[in-house]
C-alpha cells in the first residue's frame, strides 16, 4: 500500500463567516492510498478550534505505515482530520477493489437522496434578510449566529424566508443568560433546533435551564466517548467525520447516539464533494442533514454530488465509494 497526502484549496462562492472568524477558501488534505492498480481517496479539513492545521495533520498521517489497513487505523491516530482522510480513503479502496459499492461492504442498503440544510453566513441582519430572500425556495436553512444583534438577525432571515425551516448554530458563541433570552425568540420564530449554544467547556449549564427546543451537541461531541458527558445537556448530537475520526467510527457513534436516545444531525465543515460523500452514508435516515460544503464553493471536485429538489444524492463511483 502507498499512502500519500496532498494539500488542496478551493474558493468559495462568497465570505464565509462563523462566530469565530471568516473565510474565502476551504483548505483541505487528500489522502490517497494506492495497492494492486487501485486508488482510494478521502478528504478532511483540519480545524483550528481543535488544535489542528495542515501541517499537523499531514505529519500524523505520514506517521503511519504504509501497509496500514482500517482496523488497525483506529488505534493509531486519535479521533480527527487525519484519521478521518485515511479511513475514507481505505474505504474507497476496499470498495474499489471488491467491484463493490461501501455500503454493500458496510451491510448497509443502498443510499438514497438526503434533504440538506443550506447555512445563512454569519453577517448584518440587513445582509443575512437579502441572501434568505434569495434561498427562500430552500426548505431548510441554517443560521450562523454569534451573540449580540442575534435576535434582530433571527427576525431578518424569517422575513426574509417566511416560508422555509430553520434551524441555527451559534457555534458556542452565547452565554447562559443570552441563551434564555434568545430561546423565547427562536420559539415564537419557528426555529426547530439550535445548534451548540454554549463553550464546549461551559455546557455543563445546559442541565439546570430550560430547553425550549432541541439542543445539538457540536463541539462537544466527538466519538462515542463524548455521549457519556452530554446526558441531560443536550438532545441531538451533530456527527461529523472530520470529529469522528472517519466514517468507521461515524457509523458507530450513530448506533450508540440513537440507542441513547439522541436524535441525529450529520453535518461537515466547509469542504468538497469528496468530504460530503462518506458522511452522505452517514446522514440517511439522520433527523437533520447538513451537507452542504459543495455548495458553498466557487468550484468542486470532478464527478462531484448531486444536489437537486430531493436534495443531495448518493456519489458516483468516480467520486467515492
Amino acid at each position: 500500500m502507498v499512502l500519500t497526502v496532498t494539500a488542496d484549496t478551493f474558493p468559495l462562492a462568497q465570505v464565509f463567516t462563523i462566530s469565530r472568524g471568516s473565510r474565502t477558501e476551504a483548505h483541505v488534505l487528500t489522502a490517497t492510498v494506492s495497492r494492486d492498480g487501485v486508488t482510494g481517496r478521502g478528504e478532511c479539513v483540519p480545524y483550528a478550534r481543535y488544535g489542528e492545521t495542515l501541517e499537523s495533520v499531514t505529519a500524523q498521517i505520514e506517521t503511519l505505515p504504509q501497509d496500514v489497513d482500517r482496523r488497525a487505523l483506529q488505534g493509531l491516530l486519535p479521533p480527527g482530520a487525519a484519521r478521518n482522510a485515511v479511513d475514507c480513503a481505505l474505504w474507497d479502496w476496499e470498495a474499489k477493489s471488491a467491484g463493490k459499492r461501501v455500503w454493500d461492504l458496510a451491510g448497509l442498503p443502498a443510499p438514497g437522496p438526503e434533504l440538506t440544510a443550506f447555512t445563512l453566513s454569519l453577517d448584518a441582519p440587513e445582509k443575512m434578510r437579502a441572501e434568505a430572500a434569495r434561498q427562500a425556495a430552500r426548505p431548510l436553512l441554517k443560521i450562523k449566529l454569534g451573540g449580540e444583534g442575534d435576535i434582530a438577525r433571527l427576525e431578518a432571515v424569517r422575513a426574509g424566508a417566511p416560508s422555509s425551516r430553520i434551524i441555527v448554530d451559534a457555534n458556542e458563541g452565547w452565554t447562559t443568560d443570552l441563551y434564555a433570552e434568545i430561546a423565547p425568540v427562536l420559539l415564537d420564530l419557528g426555529v426547530e433546533m439550535v445548534e451548540q449554544p454554549l463553550p464546549a467547556g461551559a455546557d455543563e449549564a445546559l442541565a439546570h435551564i430550560d430547553r425550549p427546543l432541541p439542543v445539538c451537541a457540536d463541539e462537544s461531541c466527538h466519538d462515542r466517548s463524548s455521549l457519556p458527558s452530554l446526558k441531560g445537556r443536550y438532545d441531538m448530537v451533530n456527527i461529523k467525520l472530520d470529529k469522528t475520526g472517519g466514517l468507521t467510527e461515524a457509523l458507530e457513534l450513530r448506533a450508540a447516539a440513537r440507542a441513547e436516545g439522541y436524535t441525529v444531525m450529520v453535518g461537515c465543515m466547509v469542504g468538497s464533494s469528496l468530504a460530503m460523500a462518506p458522511a452522505h452514508l452517514v446522514a440517511q435516515g439522520a433527523d437533520i442533514t447538513d451537507l452542504d460544503g459543495p455548495l458553498l464553493l466557487a468550484r468542486d471536485r470532478d464527478h462531484a454530488l448531486t444536489f437537486d429538489a430531493a436534495g443531495v444524492h448518493p456519489p458516483v463511483a468516480a467520486l467515492w465509494g
